[in-house]
């Protein structure tokens, strides 16, 4: 069972950036894989996606401001965050895009707060 690990979240004013890192356990790139994200109060959402030939996709919410990338070499998903809002405040999960299948990670809290 592939696990997923989220880091790089943290505390950061409005308008700030961050760069979320998703590494899997196993051989993910025949997966196309997903940021999701969990707000206090909220369902789970998705945030980004990219196919496994890169191509990304994004959420409205996000369009614009995220940018999502992945390493073909390694098992690593990154997710640039960018303009920072109060509204991005959440938990932030990767798996796979689509009906999402694999383990959930612990997710990485993300706070964008002055």
């Amino acid at each position: 069972q592939v696990r997923l690990v989220e880091s790089g979240g943290g505390l950061v004013q409005p308008g700030g950036s961050l760069k979320l890192t998703c590494r899997a356990s196993e051989n993910i790139l025949n997966e196309a894989m997903a940021w999701y994200r969990q707000a206090p109060g909220k369902q789970r959402e998705w945030v980004a996606a990219i196919s496994r030939g890169g191509s990304p996709n994004y959420a409205d919410s996000v369009k614009g401001r995220f940018i999502i990338s992945r390493d073909k070499t390694k098992d690593t998903v990154w997710l640039q965050m960018n303009s920072l809002k109060p509204e991005d405040t959440a938990v932030y999960y990767c798996n796979n895009f689509g009906p999402p299948r694999l383990s959930w990670g612990q997710g990485t809290q993300v706070t964008v707060s002055s």
